[in-house]
């Protein structure tokens, strides 16, 4: 389970480094939580929370970040942030890629800015 999580992570960041956007931090961890990917869009700094369906029977992979889980990812934003002065001023969103389909060869779908801190 581990390992394909891994694998379906290291493809999303591998699509997000095609778009442009540059790693900062992979599976960042914080008192609250963990990071799936940090990673810089030009100046702004992306919090990417990674999700992994086989399929849509139940919602995808996006429609399972509830408000819990979004609170938790700002908290440990705000922790990661914390320790970086070098990225506290940086401009911040938080964007989702929903994995689905075969694990060894994801389906990926990128939500940019799927949700706010302040949601």
């Amino acid at each position: 389970m581990r390992a394909r999580g891994a694998g379906i992570e290291a493809a999303a960041r591998a699509h997000l480094c095609r778009a442009g956007l540059r790693p900062i931090a992979a599976n960042a961890t914080a008192r609250v939580g963990e990071l799936d990917l940090v990673m810089r869009d030009g100046d702004t700094v992306v919090f990417v929370e990674v999700r992994y369906r086989r399929s849509a029977r139940f919602g995808d992979g996006a429609a399972s970040i509830d408000a819990r889980k979004r609170r938790r990812l700002v908290l440990a934003a705000r922790q990661f942030l914390a320790r970086r002065r070098d990225l506290q001023d940086a401009p911040c969103r938080f964007d989702v890629v929903d994995a689905s389909g075969d694990p060894d060869a994801p389906t990926l779908r990128w939500l940019r800015d799927a949700f706010r801190a302040d949601d």
